[in-house]
């Protein structure tokens, strides 16, 4: 179906309502259905479960993914076996400069110094230039990975970039996460292995300790807890 534009917001608040007990794949299918191709899935490459269950609905679908210059090459590694081998099309964002172009204008370390920036710059900024063309886009946002995440819909709407925001598995935890993983041999990044419970950029990730929750290796010491992608 058409979608208008002054539609969506009605449009996705009435999903996440009608949707909150739906199964992700058809939280997905009503997505693929209601956008075609002005949907796409954004991955951080941590695992591609959303880019999987997207491929089963709405195959060839759109991954995008934010190449920051930050990245653990295990990040990297999985971003291009997930191009190799899932029924899915990749495209990374790049911000507009380089890590040593931003060295040069704002001085070395910007992410130790002003982290909101770093993120704005290398993160936030191609996000939003590069879902230009789409009318929504899906998260692997979950609720129960911090507090900050914790009143996250199904279906919502992204009043900051005017779009429909869809969390196919909000609902789900860590070990719903692990068993379709194990079940449908899905990639995920080594490092989650490795004592990682959240990959983002290398400078700005550290391993967990025990009882802390899965966002607290991000910007740990700093107090920033997300990135300005969600909110």
């Amino acid at each position: 179906m058409t979608v208008t534009a002054d539609r969506l917001p009605r449009l996705a608040e009435e999903a996440g309502r009608e949707l909150e007990d739906a199964p992700a794949l058809d939280i997905l299918r009503w997505a693929a259905d209601a956008f075609g191709p002005r949907f796409c899935v954004t991955s951080s490459m941590e695992d591609a479960v959303v880019a999987h269950l997207a491929s089963r609905v709405l195959p060839g679908v759109d991954v995008v993914f934010l190449d920051t210059g930050y990245h653990f090459p295990e990040t990297i590694g999985t971003r291009d076996a997930v191009a190799a081998v899932m029924d899915v099309n990749v495209i990374t964002l790049t911000p507009r400069q380089s890590v040593a172009e931003q060295d040069a204008r704002y001085g070395p370390r910007l992410h130790d110094r002003d982290p909101d920036l770093c993120c704005a710059l290398r993160k936030v900024r191609p996000l939003e230039e590069g879902l230009a063309g789409y009318d929504a886009w899906a998260t692997g946002l979950r609720r129960d990975e911090s507090p900050t995440r914790a009143g996250t819909p199904v279906v919502g709407w992204d009043a900051k970039r005017r779009k429909v925001k869809v969390s196919p598995i909000a609902r789900w935890t860590q070990d719903d996460v692990d068993t379709y993983i194990a079940e449908h041999g899905v990639l995920s990044n080594p490092l989650l292995t490795d004592g990682y419970a959240s990959v983002g950029c290398a400078p700005c990730t550290r391993r967990v300790l025990a009882g802390e929750d899965a966002r607290a290796g991000r910007w740990a010491g700093s107090g920033k807890t997300e990135c300005g992608l969600h909110g």
